[in-house]
């Protein structure tokens, strides 16, 4: 395959991706009814993915350093399915919850009262914030990963190392913040 044939694929599946996080995370599709509370784990599963992929992501850098280039590739592997299993639930979570969490919302009643907004104070800010850099980072990346993959497998070491200079920070960034993200929203879901 050409490499022209592989930036369209890749623009074309982030495209599809994209779309797709869209149309089910606004609930344009209507979501079968599920009980929110067996939803609960897919947040922390999430969390915990992220996670698992921030320390693969900077074994992974650990390794190429050393060139262990076998480990590297497997630790990549790893760290991409995970993402890709984390895209899964994401979307899953995202489409069945009845409502989503709001930085906050203390009684849980989907608005944000004057009140609350004082107590959550500029810690909601720092929030949005992370928030705000997470979701879009999280979309610009998915196709520097794919070409990333793509010219680290083909063994095009120059093209590979030359994108991710980008991708991996981003990569990286994206999965540290979501653990936090969890983490700071997880005290207004639903319990």
């Amino acid at each position: 395959m050409s490499d022209k044939l592989i930036f369209r694929l890749v623009a074309v599946l982030s495209v599809v991706v994209f779309v797709v996080v869209v149309i089910l995370n606004r609930k344009i599709l209507p979501a079968p009814a599920v009980d929110p509370k067996s939803l609960l784990i897919l947040p922390k599963l999430n969390a915990f993915i992220n996670g698992t992929c921030s320390l693969l992501l900077i074994i992974s850098l650990y390794c190429i350093k050393r060139k262990k280039i076998a480990t590297h590739k497997k630790l990549n592997l790893t760290a991409f399915f995970l993402s890709a299993l984390f895209l899964l639930s994401y979307i899953a979570y995202h489409w069945l919850a009845p409502q989503e969490a709001k930085f906050g919302d203390l009684n849980h009643d989907g608005l944000l009262s004057q009140g609350e907004l004082d107590q959550a104070g500029n810690m909601r800010l720092t929030y949005l914030f992370i928030l705000i850099t997470h979701i879009v980072l999280a979309a610009l990346v998915l196709p520097m990963v794919l070409l990333s993959f793509y010219f680290g497998l083909k063994m095009d070491v120059a093209k590979h190392r030359k994108i991710t200079r980008w991708s991996f920070p981003i990569w990286l960034y994206v999965t540290v913040t979501g653990v936090v993200v969890y983490l700071l929203i997880s005290p207004y879901y639903l319990q």
